[in-house]
């Protein structure tokens, strides 16, 4: 077997472990040289195997034993025992640390994370899921960087998705869908319904990874939409008139009706739809998934 070989693995370690066990050497008689750390990509696409080289390590040369130098016996200094540090301190500097670290990883959590208070009769539909405040307003120039390096990221993650798609950016005002202005991101092509997933579901997880990576960057919460092929408006469009249909059939019999379980950001649609509606009104029930919209009649 040759004294030298190339192995790869997932990790540098588990690309080391294969080459010794392959070459039946062990740690300390064998030169490793790391090729390659590899990369995981995103979601496992892009992603490398780490390599590394092995050689079986030479023995050393035979050398003539000197003869063992005769050493006085040490004298121990007497031990100095250091100032006990008290719990009280040592939890502060723990925390500091934790708020340290905190500061330096900031992303903004995933939508499902955030946990709406259930509504009563007196919910405010424009504020119920709303978990984002307000920024301060940012000059053309800052616009065009955002849209140019935002626009970068999503064409990157949809080529290692294994899809071609041209990107639309432009910066809209707040509507029924987004409470404040917003960056839209809008994915046109063939074949892209992969892309928008069940009830939009692919599509959030990608929106929702290009602002964490903008994010990561800017240190900063901005306010990114990702879109295929204008699917939100045909959504908004469609749940705005189930919205009113539903709320038809409650006046008429006077009976509760709950719509399917939604996310937060199409419940708030259907609250702004029947916001101002004469003969119902709206509040969210449940928790979790299972969280919907509820419309009842007016007593």
């Amino acid at each position: 077997m040759s004294g030298e070989s190339i192995f790869t693995g997932k990790s540098v370690d588990e690309a080391i472990a294969e080459g010794l066990r392959a070459l039946g050497l062990t740690a300390d008689t064998a030169e490793i040289e790391v090729i390659s750390r590899g990369s995981r990509g995103i979601f496992g696409l892009g992603s490398e195997p780490a390599q590394v080289r092995i050689t079986r390590r030479r023995p050393a040369s035979p050398s003539v034993a000197k003869p063992a130098a005769v050493t006085p016996p040490a004298v121990t200094p007497p031990a100095i025992t250091p100032p006990a540090v008290t719990p009280a301190i040592a939890a502060e500097d723990e925390a500091a640390v934790e708020a340290e670290d905190a500061e330096a990883s900031f992303i903004e959590p995933p939508t499902a994370a955030i946990s709406a208070p259930t509504a009563t009769r007196t919910d405010k539909p424009a504020s119920e899921d709303d978990a984002e405040s307000s920024e301060a307003p940012s000059t053309p120039e800052e616009d065009a960087q955002l849209a140019a390096l935002a626009t970068e990221f999503l064409n990157k993650l949809v080529e290692l998705m294994g899809f071609e798609a041209d990107v639309i950016a432009e910066w809209r005002e707040s509507d029924a869908d987004n409470e404040h202005r917003y960056l839209l991101l809008d994915l046109q092509g063939r074949d892209l319904s992969p892309l928008i997933g069940r009830r939009g579901d692919t599509l959030s997880n990608m929106q929702y990874l290009v602002r964490l990576m903008i994010n990561q960057r800017l240190h900063r919460w901005k306010n990114i939409v990702v879109d295929v092929e204008g699917y939100r408006q045909r959504r908004i469009e469609h749940l705005s008139q189930l919205a009113l249909r539903s709320a038809q059939q409650v006046a008429q019999s006077g009976r509760p009706f709950s719509l399917e379980p939604m996310p937060a950001s199409e419940r708030r649609i259907i609250h702004l739809a029947l916001r101002d509606h004469a003969e119902v009104y709206t509040e969210s029930i449940g928790e979790g998934t299972r969280r919907k919209v509820q419309i009842l009649p007016h007593q």
